[in-house]
């Protein structure tokens, strides 16, 4: 795949049209923090019928899960597994330029609404039981409910497990949950939250299992902060999270046993991988359009009698851009190539395209503030934003030099 297809380019420029009309209007407001994102989300899931495509696709599943479950407990081997086939990349397509065309304009939305709808969901859908998907995923595929995924803690950071020191205790039949969270996307407004924590059984901390709680807003004990203040993604709300003698059944615990085949840790590094893999969509919507303003001020600004395009200083740094543009748009192509094939990457793959990616946005991001001038640091002009929205891809989902440490290793054992 060199370009998109007719179609894709149909659902693009109908994204694009919804953005400019949904998005651009409420842009200050969402940057201030006076709009959450949710309800435009849902009306971009409603005009594009994705909450209906996924209820159609939960739907599906469901239906062939319960079947498996049913062979079993006849006795009988279960169906085995529909394979996927290849095509041309249109399903991967449609999921990826909603995140691009957001990010041109509002980075911190594809945030909100990847933690809630891939993030959280995709730690049920993985591991949860049957009952726990069709009590709790359905409405986070579709963004009815809002998702967080809980794991990072004031003193863990890049060292998740290693530094987690929020526990479940074993009580009767119940667990208590007890431990903070801070830079939870969508913390301070989420209706659901998958919350990951060590069992407090005796073992010392490095040898704990690693489980994962679906919590629901209002539960005692629970306490959601209201938003953080921060650098940038001021459209995506971060919040801290408090658990304080937090009483929940087994029936939360996913996948409601302590010995899942995979482990939680694994569990746990599946959705990172999966976040990874989207921030070269979001790098490549921040880079389309940084360049496009840029060649438009360049055209139009003028300096020393001439338009600051025409200086050769000002060409190099619209070259690279594109260099930059052209780079992380092939690698979206091969994610959706990939998604076609019934293919992912591995490990090192995604940290491979997720460091790249994140560098590459924020070099130009920043590129941009310096083509403008003075101008591009005044929040008058886009530049600005887009330049303090880029730096978090450079953190989240694993900072740039987590990603070096997985590549590296991965090419060393090879």
């Amino acid at each position: 795949m060199f370009e998109w297809n007719d179609e894709q380019q149909m659902i693009r420029d109908a994204v694009r049209r919804f953005v400019d009309d949904e998005v651009r209007p409420h842009v200050d407001e969402l940057e201030h923090g006076d709009m959450p994102p949710y309800d435009i989300l849902r009306k971009l899931f409603a005009t594009f019928g994705m909450d209906a495509m996924a209820r159609d696709r939960f739907k599906r599943q469901m239906e062939r899960e319960h079947a498996a479950a049913d062979a079993i407990a006849r006795g009988e081997q279960p169906p085995e597994p529909i394979e996927r086939s290849g095509g041309d990349g249109g399903g991967a397509g449609l999921t990826l330029i909603p995140i691009i065309e957001l990010c041109r304009v509002c980075p911190g939305m594809v945030t909100a609404m990847g933690v809630s709808m891939g993030l959280a969901s995709t730690a049920i859908m993985s591991k949860g039981t049957i009952a726990q998907k069709e009590r709790w995923a359905l409405d986070l595929l579709t963004m009815d409910k809002v998702g967080a995924w809980a794991i990072t803690e004031p003193g863990s950071g890049s060292d998740a497990f290693g530094s987690m020191r929020s526990t479940a205790r074993r009580d009767g039949d119940d667990y208590i949950l007890n431990g903070s969270k801070t830079f939870i996307t969508n913390g301070p407004y989420a209706d659901i939250t998958v919350f990951i924590c060590k069992l407090d059984d005796g073992n010392p901390p490095e040898q704990r299992k690693i489980l994962s709680f679906v919590l629901e807003r209002g539960m005692p004990g629970f306490v959601q902060s209201k938003p953080l203040r921060k650098m940038g993604m001021h459209s995506s709300p971060t919040g801290e999270l408090f658990l304080d003698d937090v009483r929940v059944g087994r029936d939360r615990l996913i996948g409601e046993t302590e010995d899942l085949p995979s482990g939680g840790r694994d569990g746990a590094k599946a959705t990172f991988q999966q976040e990874r893999a989207g921030v070269a969509a979001m790098a490549l919507g921040i880079i389309e359009e940084c360049l496009q303003l840029s060649i438009a001020y360049a055209k139009n600004r003028v300096q020393f009698g001439k338009p600051i395009g025409e200086f050769q200083l000002i060409q190099d740094k619209l070259a690279r851009m594109e260099v930059a543009r052209m780079n992380v748009q092939n690698l979206v192509f091969r994610t959706i190539e990939m998604g076609a094939a019934g293919t992912s990457m591995s490990l090192a793959e995604a940290s491979a395209m997720k460091l790249y990616s994140a560098r590459a946005a924020t070099e130009v991001a920043l590129e941009a503030v310096q083509l403008f001038g003075g101008n591009g640091y005044m929040s008058e002009f886009r530049v600005e934003q887009l330049a303090r929205d880029a730096k978090v891809l450079q953190i989240y989902a694993g900072t740039d030099e987590i990603q070096i440490t997985h590549i590296a290793r991965d090419l060393l054992r090879g």
